[in-house]
């Protein structure tokens, strides 16, 4: 026999689709943002992550909720594609940093300027204030995801 939710346990149910369902969405956006520059979301990702400061591949991982390993090899393809280097990490020895070259700058850039345009018509379309709340809100969600004892 399966209890029933709460009204709380619905809204929370629902909330949890919808993102799912908007994270589907995203992701295909943002692979279509990123084809024109040869990359896909998540080599976008990899290379924002590079271009915000040089970090490690494990604390880029971290910073975008992804596995380590999965980290690592994009950002071997991206080496191998020379838009990223590693370099010394200073309080790691084994812990490369990933560091954007010039073309990786480029076609960072390059899939930055369309997605500014993209961000763009859609925010017009819902506003600031209901985007920023509903940010703040799936913000809250994760950091009690991330708070709690696993």
């Amino acid at each position: 026999m399966t209890k029933n939710r709460t009204p709380d346990g619905d809204a929370f149910a629902a909330l949890s689709i919808a993102v799912l369902r908007l994270s589907a969405h995203l992701q295909a956006e943002g692979d279509a943002l990123a084809k024109p520059a040869g990359q896909t979301s998540a080599r976008w990702q990899v290379l924002a992550a590079a271009d915000h400061a040089p970090m490690s591949v494990a604390d880029a991982a971290r910073a975008l909720g992804l596995a380590r390993q999965g980290v690592q090899r994009i950002a071997d393809l991206l080496e191998g594609e020379g838009l990223i280097a590693y370099r010394t990490n200073p309080v790691h020895q084994r812990a490369k940093l990933m560091v954007l070259t010039e073309a990786g700058k480029r076609a960072l850039a390059d899939i930055s300027a369309r997605q500014a345009v993209w961000a763009d018509e859609h925010g017009a379309i819902y506003g600031e204030e209901r985007l920023r709340q509903a940010a703040s809100l799936i913000n809250e969600v994760i950091a009690g995801f991330d708070g709690r004892a696993d």
